[in-house]
């Protein structure tokens, strides 16, 4: 009997894991030429929504550095992108998580075996040690930090002390989902490189190769409208639930302010349990809702801040329901008490 439920969506490769990069181009070739040029920075801040390829990026540069320690080799000279062969050893290490030249910061399991919220300076003091000796194989030595938004106060000065001050041929990767939030010493000291959702016709693809369907599939093609140039999302939404679910969700918006309370409490079942799949199809459709009204009111900047309020109330509380395990029928009404307030504005 298979262990795997095949109703399961199919899930992406880890970053590490993935030969391909969809889109991106430009931001690739700005790492390349970066690399190729006379003083490659140390530190690169990669931003931009989730699940749009930061990380594959970042682990890109990686192994491209690791694989090519001398930037004037002919090769460099000659790549057009940083692709590396994956038959390559330096791309089966960083696979593995073997390559002695690459320190991966991100949060950790504590003693309970959960998944810790941030991640701590004992984590992050790792890189004492590793930037003080001598890389492994005589290059470079390559720190990825996924995802820097995830650093609290301690990490994060921590972090900046080693940022401020590193060694020679270290390059520092990390990948921010909100670089605005992030210590504006730390932005100072990167280079910031900004990535834009994948195009629909991208994530059609990428999701297709890890669903192993068809770009053209119907469902494929709709997952991708819907991901907001998110791989990672459409694939979520590819459960054979979530697209529906999402259109019971957008329907209920539209109808606002009205509320039909029925409706509601029936959304609220069908989001409770620990599945944090509709949780995610429930709080992305709410920001897309409150998006639309950031961007048709330009001009009115009162409404805008009261939206803008909204939806860091909505994002909270997500995040909140999220962390700590709590009800989800409540955070339904709660969410939905307060568009119906911002739709009567």
């Amino acid at each position: 009997m298979s262990l795997i439920d095949e109703t399961d969506p199919p899930a992406l490769p880890h970053p590490r894991e993935t030969a391909f990069l969809y889109g991106h181009t430009v931001a690739e070739q700005t790492l390349l030429d970066a690399y190729r040029g006379p003083r490659m920075p140390h530190a690169w801040l990669i931003g931009g929504p989730r699940g749009i390829g930061k990380a594959t990026l970042a682990y890109r540069a990686a192994r491209f550095v690791l694989a090519h320690p001398d930037a004037h080799a002919a090769a460099v000279e000659e790549a057009r992108s940083l692709a590396v062969d994956p038959e390559h050893g330096v791309f089966h290490r960083v696979a593995a998580q073997a390559h002695s030249d690459l320190l991966v910061l991100h949060r950790t399991l504590n003693e309970s075996g959960n998944l810790r919220s941030v991640i701590t300076v004992d984590e992050v003091r790792r890189t004492v040690s590793f930037f003080g000796s001598t890389a492994g194989e005589g290059g470079w030595r390559v720190c990825i930090v996924d995802a820097a938004d995830e650093l609290n106060a301690s990490s994060a000065n921590a972090l900046l002390k080693v940022v401020e001050e590193p060694p020679k041929r270290s390059l520092f990767l990390l990948v921010s989902h909100a670089p605005g939030r992030l210590l504006p010493t730390i932005r100072s000291r990167c280079r910031q490189l900004a990535l834009r959702p994948l195009s629909i016709a991208n994530v059609a693809l990428a999701a297709a190769a890890a669903a192993k369907r068809a770009a053209e599939d119907r469902e494929i093609a709709a997952a991708a409208e819907a991901a907001d140039g998110s791989v990672g999302r459409a694939l979520a939404l590819l459960d054979g639930t979530s697209l529906a679910l999402r259109a019971r969700i957008k329907t209920l918006l539209a109808k606002l302010p009205d509320v039909d309370q029925r409706a509601l409490h029936a959304l609220g079942d069908e989001l409770a349990g620990s599945d944090d799949g509709p949780l995610t199809t429930f709080a992305d459709a709410v920001r897309e809702w409150l998006s639309a009204r950031l961007s048709a009111s330009p001009g009115e900047l009162r409404r805008l801040a009261q939206v803008a309020e909204v939806w860091e109330k909505v994002n909270r509380a997500a995040r909140d329901v999220e962390i700590y395990n709590l009800e989800r029928k409540p955070l339904v009404f709660s969410v939905f008490g307060l568009l119906a307030d911002t739709a009567r504005r």
